[in-house]
């Protein structure tokens, strides 16, 4: 369902489905992510209420870092609880998604005035699964880079979403300081764009107009992963991150990552690829670019195996099944 705005999408979508599932069925089973309010669905269409009714979360509402406070953010997050409860069984794609969610029920609903809903956080956690999301990773990570590329400046990829909650002024923030200490560097920035795109990409595009080899969204997934595979070192800079597949998707491709020490990155990454501050991530890119050999040549620590889908196409049919 394309969408300009995924806030209106979200909010109309159970009367879309409402309408475009079919009335006469056998169906037993009703898969849904947590953008779709589940319950309102539920109340447009009451023969579904038999279904067993999984709800997947990728992220969630509650821990969303917004800008300004608006009310479309509570209706968001309220759907989501309302989900929880109408639903047979809630899985969350990382251990951080389901604890930052169940954690913060209670202070969520501190704007409300009165008669505040208490121990929903109770009645959810019994339903609720870690399932991580599967991955078709594009290769497995080999012993290093190829020999003739190994006197090229470092290659850093960026392929994240231009949105504010990707923080890519922390991230070119860095670059700013590696060329103005004279580090010699390559740069890809890659992924999708949207309405509001964050001023900082404009400017970075001039400032690091030499370094860049990359920039925009890949026309297709073969170019994409082209791109993930010249590089050397793969950069999040998030804040707001609950899984995290085109960094996984990078490192699969021998990337080298550092990643912010929150959100979900600490289940998923040793501590060496972790950074806690912006200058410890300039200081880790800085030690790489006057050592590329050390990223090319690095064993990646990740073990990408508990992400791919034949591991997890068990789990997943036996979440599936009604028996």
């Amino acid at each position: 369902m394309p969408a300009k705005k995924w806030h209106w999408r979200s909010i109309t979508s159970p009367f879309h489905f409402s309408q475009v599932i079919p009335k006469e069925h056998n169906f037993q089973v009703l898969f849904t992510s947590s953008v779709l309010p589940l319950a309102e669905l539920i109340a447009l269409r009451p023969d579904l209420a038999s279904l067993k009714k999984i709800v997947y979360f990728h992220e969630n509402q509650l821990e969303y870092p917004v800008r300004e406070k608006k009310s479309r953010y509570f209706q968001h997050g309220y759907n989501e609880i309302l989900s929880c409860l109408v639903a047979d069984k809630v899985l969350f794609n990382t251990s951080f998604n389901c604890d930052s969610f169940l954690n913060k029920i209670k202070s969520f609903f501190n704007v409300v005035p009165d008669h505040r809903p208490k121990d929903l956080d109770l009645q959810i956690r019994p339903k609720c699964e870690v399932l991580y999301f599967p991955i078709s990773f594009p290769g497995l990570p080999d012993s290093g880079k190829t020999s003739p590329e190994m006197n090229k400046p470092l290659h850093i990829v960026w392929p994240h979403r231009w949105e504010h909650d990707k923080d890519p002024d922390t991230f070119f923030s860095a670059l700013y300081q590696l060329k103005d200490s004279g580090e010699t560097f390559d740069l890809s920035v890659i992924g999708e764009t949207f309405t509001d795109v964050p001023e900082i990409f404009e400017e970075a595009s001039v400032k690091l107009k030499e370094n860049i080899v990359n920039w925009g969204f890949q026309a297709s997934k073969e170019k994409y992963f082209e791109v993930l595979q010249s590089a050397d070192v793969v950069v999040s800079t998030a804040i707001h991150e609950f899984f995290g597949v085109s960094m996984l998707e990078a490192t699969s491709l021998h990337c080298y990552p550092l990643c912010p020490n929150r959100l979900a990155y600490p289940e998923i990454y040793s501590e060496k690829y972790l950074y806690n501050t912006p200058n410890q991530l300039f200081k880790k890119l800085r030690n790489l670019c006057r050592h590329p050999k050390v990223a090319r040549t690095h064993k990646i620590e990740v073990d990408l195996s508990r992400f791919s889908w034949d591991t997890l196409k068990t789990a997943y049919r036996t979440q599936l099944a009604t028996q």
